[in-house]
């Protein structure tokens, strides 16, 4: 490569590179191919159990759900909105539910900024999953991804759905190359590593367990760093995935963003470690606890909202018109902000009828308006939901 140093320095997870020359000299990380060498000792052991164990409930009870969808729905929206908020956006979930309560209206008004990034980590997300029974996943298919992920929104003026083709750096907001914290592999090596990262993704015969290969996966992406901008979120994008794709679970049910969202630092850190120290037991470790916590946490929200769920449709089954009325009850697990017009929209029936339906369920103490103020008695929402879900 033209302005290469051959002068590097090299760990277990790759080599570090000097690029250039005099002051605008840099080093850049070209990883080594994976798998690495990481022995199962007996700590490693155990936290693969644990997290193989948590996993498995969770994919019984996602085997068991009759409406999975009724869950699905939810847990994405949170995944997306703590993933983008890694990233540094501010939406929360309400006011993404909020959003896609209005429909059209909001997309025409535009919404904020924040809220967008996040319906389009969710575009990206169906894209993707809907995508794998015909394209295996590749670099293709996950620039196709990308390319939902920053439609119109922030970095869509960095070749949303390409790979990069200049050199990118990772570092406090407006540093120079040469003080980032991290420089990902310069374009040719990039090239290489991507090639070498799709063929390490259909090993037919892989050595390690599937958990262990996922958290080398997720951990090489991003020391590649092939897009200019959302390599964080396709990254983690591509843990839920292979989950599925895997046969890991039936459905897209666990997500990480809540596990590396609640320590930043340590997650950039054990990502950081090992591209500077080759710390691949570390970051393994790392990963296995966040799978086996969020696979528990998925678990029992799953269960709150299956209870929740049978105690509304109890509630309103003996009302009149319980058909509908239990119709709108499930809907408020897939999207618990609910107007008059999207009430109506969804039952077919008339704004009058559908207002009405919408009153049972605040009789019962299932929906409440939303605020105060000039939208007070536009909008209704289903704390009780939102309060499994989270925020």
């Amino acid at each position: 490569m033209l302005g290469l140093n051959p002068t590097t320095s090299s760990n277990a997870a790759g080599r570090t590179v000097r690029v250039g020359l005099g002051e605008v000299a840099y080093r850049a990380f070209v990883p080594n191919p994976l798998p690495p060498e990481i022995p199962l000792d007996l700590e490693l052991f155990t936290a693969l159990s644990g997290a193989d164990r948590a996993l498995g409930e969770l994919s019984g009870l996602g085997r068991m759900i009759p409406n999975p969808d009724l869950l699905i729905n939810p847990f994405i929206r949170k995944e997306a909105v703590l993933s983008s908020r890694i990233e540094g956006t501010q939406a929360t979930i309400t006011e993404l539910y909020e959003f896609e309560a209005e429909g059209d209206s909001a997309r025409r008004s535009g919404g904020s900024d924040d809220v967008q990034e996040v319906v389009n980590y969710i575009e990206a997300f169906w894209y993707g999953f809907k995508r794998i029974d015909k394209l295996p996943i590749s670099g293709r298919l996950l620039r196709e991804m990308h390319d939902r992920l920053l439609r119109g929104v922030r970095g869509r003026e960095k070749n949303p759905g390409e790979f990069r083709t200049t050199q990118n750096w990772i570092g406090p907001k407006n540093c120079l190359l040469k003080d980032a914290s991290y420089v990902p592999p310069p374009v040719e090596e990039m090239v290489d590593s991507i090639a070498a990262f799709e063929r390490y993704l259909h090993e037919p015969d892989p050595a390690l367990p599937p958990l262990v290969r996922l958290a080398l996966i997720h951990c090489q992406f991003e020391m590649i760093h092939p897009f200019l901008d959302g390599n964080g979120r396709i990254g983690r994008l591509l843990v839920s995935l292979l989950l599925v794709d895997w046969k890991l679970l039936p459905l897209p049910l666990l997500y990480l963003s809540a596990f590396f969202e609640q320590d930043r630092d340590l997650y950039y850190g054990r990502l950081l470690g090992t591209s500077r120290d080759g710390a691949w037991r570390e970051w393994v470790l790392y990963f296995l606890g966040g799978v086996a916590l969020q696979a528990r946490d998925a678990t029992e929200r799953a269960k709150r909202l299956q209870d929740l769920q049978q105690e509304w449709r109890g509630k309103v089954t003996q009302a009149r018109s319980s058909a509908l009325l239990l119709k709108l009850v499930d809907s408020l697990f897939r999207s618990p902000v609910l107007t008059i017009p999207r009430a109506r929209d969804l039952l077919g029936v008339t704004y009058p009828a559908a207002k009405s339906n919408v009153d049972k369920l605040v009789e019962a103490g299932i929906l409440q308006p939303f605020r105060e103020g000039p939208t007070y008695g536009r909008r209704f929402w289903a704390p009780d939901v939102l309060s499994v879900i989270g925020d």
